[in-house]
Parts: structure tokens; sequence; C-alpha cells
């Protein structure tokens, strides 16, 4: 297997105003289409976010639509205000709602006295954000996460894809700085007009998900006649072709664990018979059952990031994952795992069946993956996050552009 690197001027890395802690205390209010007790990586970093600014002394605010009724008892507590607004069932995936609030934001930002405001995957309850930021003059950085113009590609809506761009282009221009998580997503973000993009990567826990939770018990649940043990861990929906890994779960001596839940669960379980699945899992839980596997198995080629590969690579486990958006930044192809061609179920049983079969590769990855993400904490990245505050507070400041590459599909 082999990649072909071609160079892109995508994005900006993000200036250096010296250390963090000698700034002042900002008051940050975090805009977001989603929060715990959401299960997903928009919900995960706008939480994780919101603990690092108050460990470093900032005061921060999230806004966030209100959760089911049904969901609410498991919100959980956090050290900073939440403010909750109404809203309603995504049509279609009803465990995701879209904040539809009629209040002034604005007002918000006033009694909180924002100095900043963070627009988290900003679409709906963002954009409500974006006004009342302009109408007091605040200055904003908007993380652009979610792919919702590519998650209309498998749903063969082509003038959906169309108009969400045009509708992302308003909002993310009228920030002063939108932050990318991958080359891929950057490059994808100048092609569609978006412009000041920065590269800000996302953080892991690289205390729960360490090698160190691998557990035979656990192995032997999951896999009691020994079998290699194959694991996904994200939502079921049909942008994540989750059912690529049928020709994987067919595999002789491999064993298919689906952690996750999502709209496409019942399609998922009737194209892979043969997995077994945990549904939702979190906390040390999740760590042990990452720690516990053989290989980890990516199949969506719509990801700005891939969060869950990063803590499969934080756990010690090889990755195969597809050649397109966030993984390419991710995946070392041949060091710590492998990349293959998009939506090919066939490529991923190969990658997966040459490294259930040598027990020596599969470590070797695995601890060139460990060692590639453990500085990759999210207090490092929090860090850097308040870098781009800064810069953006003292001048809404321009960078240096750099030329970084990006791997084609394999050939």
């Amino acid at each position: 297997m082999s990649l072909t690197i071609r160079p892109h001027v995508v994005a900006m890395w993000p200036d250096r105003m010296g250390p963090h802690h000698i700034v002042g205390a900002m008051r940050v209010a975090i805009v977001t289409e989603s929060f715990p007790p959401d299960v997903n990586g928009v919900a995960h970093s706008v939480e994780q976010i919101a603990r690092h600014l108050v460990t470093r002394g900032h005061e921060p605010l999230v806004v966030a639509p209100e959760p089911s009724l049904a969901t609410q008892a498991t919100a959980g507590r956090f050290p900073f205000p939440v403010v909750r607004v109404p809203s309603v069932p995504l049509l279609g995936y009803r465990g995701f709602r879209l904040g539809v609030t009629n209040s002034h934001l604005a007002a918000v930002f006033k009694a909180h006295r924002t100095d900043l405001v963070h627009l988290a995957s900003p679409f709906v309850l963002g954009a409500r954000g974006v006004a009342a930021a302009q109408a007091l003059n605040l200055p904003t950085v908007s993380v652009f996460q979610t792919d919702v113009a590519g998650y209309c590609t498998p749903y063969k809506t082509e003038v959906a894809k169309r108009a969400v761009w045009w509708w992302l282009r308003r909002i993310h221009n009228a920030t002063d700085r939108t932050l990318a998580p991958s080359t891929a997503a950057a490059t994808s973000l100048y092609a569609h007009g978006i412009r000041r993009v920065w590269l800000w990567r996302r953080g892991v826990d690289t205390d729960r998900f360490d090698p160190r939770h691998r557990s035979t018990p656990l192995r032997q649940a999951l896999a009691p006649d020994g079998e290699a043990i194959v694991g996904y861990v994200g939502r079921l929906a049909v942008e994540k072709q989750v059912e690529l890994l049928a020709e994987t779960a067919r595999l002789p001596g491999v064993r298919l664990v689906i952690v996750g839940d999502g709209p496409a669960a019942a399609t998922v379980r009737r194209a892979l018979p043969d997995a077994l699945f945990l549904g939702q899992r979190r906390g040390t839980q999740l760590g042990r059952i990452y720690a516990s596997l053989d290989v980890f198995a990516h199949t969506g080629a719509y990801e700005t990031f891939g969060q869950s590969i990063q803590e499969a690579m934080a756990s010690g486990v090889p990755v195969v994952a597809p050649a397109a958006g966030g993984p390419i930044d991710l995946v070392a192809h041949d060091e710590t795992g492998y990349l293959v061609p998009p939506g090919n179920g066939e490529a991923i049983a190969r990658a997966v069946q040459e490294l259930t079969a040598s027990p020596e590769r599969r470590y070797e990855f695995g601890a060139t993956a460990r060692r590639r993400v453990a500085r990759q904490t999210w207090q490092a990245v929090g860090d850097e996050l308040i870098d781009h505050y800064i810069a953006v507070r003292h001048g809404r400041g321009a960078g240096t552009s750099l030329a970084i590459p990006a791997a084609s599909p394999i050939r």
C-alpha cells in the first residue's frame, strides 16, 4: 500500500502571544449545538474545553439546547453555568435536538459580561449566537466540527448540500476566526469560500484511554473462543457507513464488536448479524473496551477529525480507516495502522486481516500510535484555544500561512 502526498496552503497556526496564564480572566460564552447528556464529539469537546477554562481561571458560560425530558436526569452537573434554550428533535434523528430559541442571546451575553463568543459547530443556535455577538461588537471564534454538507452526500441531497455550504459561509465568514480540526477540513472550508481558517485539533484523555486498561476478563467475555477483537465506536447513522464492516465480520477468527447507537441502529444490526452490539458505553468502561481491542476499524468518509480514532490510538490500538477527511492527519499509514480507499468494505477487511494475522505488527503499530497522541491532551489543546482567544481579542491578528501535506486516496 502507498499514499500520494500533495501540498495545500490550507490554514494558519495560532499566534504565540506568550504564556496564556499571564492574561487576565476572560468571560467566554460558548454557544453550542450539542451538549451533555448528548453523546457526540461536539458535546464532549465543549464540556472538556469549558472545564479547562475554569481550571485556567477563566469564566465560561455554555448556551445549549434543552435536552429531552427522557434524558434531563442524566445531564450532569458542571463547574460553570449552563443556559438551556428551547429545542425540538431533529427530523429522523430524535436523539439529537436543535436549539430554536426566540430569546435574545445578546441579553444572556450582557448578563454574563461576555468578552468573547465561542461558536461550537454553529448551524442553527450558532447562527443566533453570531448575530448576538455582532450586535454587541464582541469578538468571535467559530469551530468547524461537523461536516453537515458532507453528510448530505449519502442521503443523495445535492441541492441541500449547496444550501448548507451557503449557510455555513454566512456564519463562519461573520466570525473573526474559524478553527478547523484537520488539514482536509481546512482545505474544504477554503474551497467553499470560508476565510480566516486556522488549525486547531482535538484533545484526548490519555488517562482514560490507555493501554494499561486492557482487560483479560473483558476479552474473554467478548470473544470466548479467543478470536481477535475488532471494534467500532461511534454513532450508528447512514453517513458513518458502518455496514462496510460486513466483510470484516465474516473473517475467520475475528469477533466484531460495535459500540454506539443512533438512527441507523436497526439497519446496521441487519447488515452485521454476526457482530456483538454493546450499545453506548462511557467513562472507564469505554476505556477498557478500547484497550481490549486488537484492531480499531473506522468506516465513515465524512469525518472532520475522528475522535474515536484518536481514543483508539491513545489506547495503544492500531487503526484501519478511510483515506479521507480527518483520519488522514491521524493515521500514519503503515506506522500506526492502514488507510484504505473510502467506501471499500473489502479493503477494510484485507487490512484487518493483515493486522490480526500479525500480533507483532499490531503491537508495534499500537505502541507507535500511543506515542504519537500522548501529548495531545485536552490541557494542551485547551491552552492552544486560549491562544486563539487572545489573538482575536488583541487585534484579531493575522498569522502565517503554511503549506501542509494532505494525502490523497490510496492508488
